[in-house]
């Protein structure tokens, strides 16, 4: 890595923090993941990826609100620690790079996470708030991390940015085709593969 690129990083080569950033993001990407997918394993009502929301793991949405309460408590546990991470990730990212253009739409995809956590989708409007601020501040991070990742990533980054905002912004186009659940999904999963990247990236920073 050349003494440009070292800088353009990190100005003081704090390689440690930066990995600890990468770990956070890295690993959050794959507790949401994972909680999403064991949420959907102790649901007790009926439920698919095409006609329910996400966050139906936790509570169906007004009128015909429903709390099971397994699946909610392991959504909103896994919402709220995923989101404190990211969140975290990116105050450390900041101290580091400097790139307040990348890391606060991370710090606000984290505060979004942890928002849905503490509001259900029964909490009403808070919980639809905290799910904008997810998805565009998502979106729109993962297109300014390219201010932080070189090389090819950070195209496919970008990509995954523009395709949340396309399905973000032009949803009733999608819905008809992927449902109100399929529209989301193909939303909010390019978000997490963004995170997951970027940890990935900086996971691989070194000084040398």
């Amino acid at each position: 890595m050349t003494e440009n690129n070292k800088t353009r990083l990190a100005p003081n080569n704090p390689g440690t923090t930066i990995k600890i950033s990468g770990i956070f993001l890295f690993l959050s990407g794959f507790l949401i993941f994972m909680g999403i997918i064991t949420g959907e394993m102790f649901y007790t009502l009926p439920f698919n990826t095409r006609g329910n929301y996400i966050s139906e793991l936790a509570a169906a949405l007004p009128p015909n609100t429903v709390t099971p309460p397994i699946s909610a408590a392991i959504f909103n546990l896994t919402m709220i620690v995923t989101g404190i991470i990211v969140a975290a990730a990116g105050f450390i990212l900041q101290m580091t790079s400097k790139k307040l253009i990348a890391t606060i739409p991370l710090m606000m995809f984290g505060t979004g996470i942890t928002g849905v956590g503490v509001c259900p989708g029964n909490v009403v409007p808070w919980h639809g708030i905290f799910a904008i601020v997810i998805f565009l501040t998502g979106g729109i991070g993962a297109i300014t991390s390219f201010k932080i990742v070189k090389g090819p990533l950070r195209y496919v980054l970008i990509c995954f940015g523009i395709i949340a905002l396309i399905l973000l912004f032009f949803a009733n186009k999608f819905i008809p085709l992927l449902g109100v659940g399929g529209a989301e999904r193909w939303l909010f999963y390019p978000e997490v593969f963004w995170i997951m990247g970027l940890g990935g990236y900086l996971l691989g920073y070194t000084n040398s």
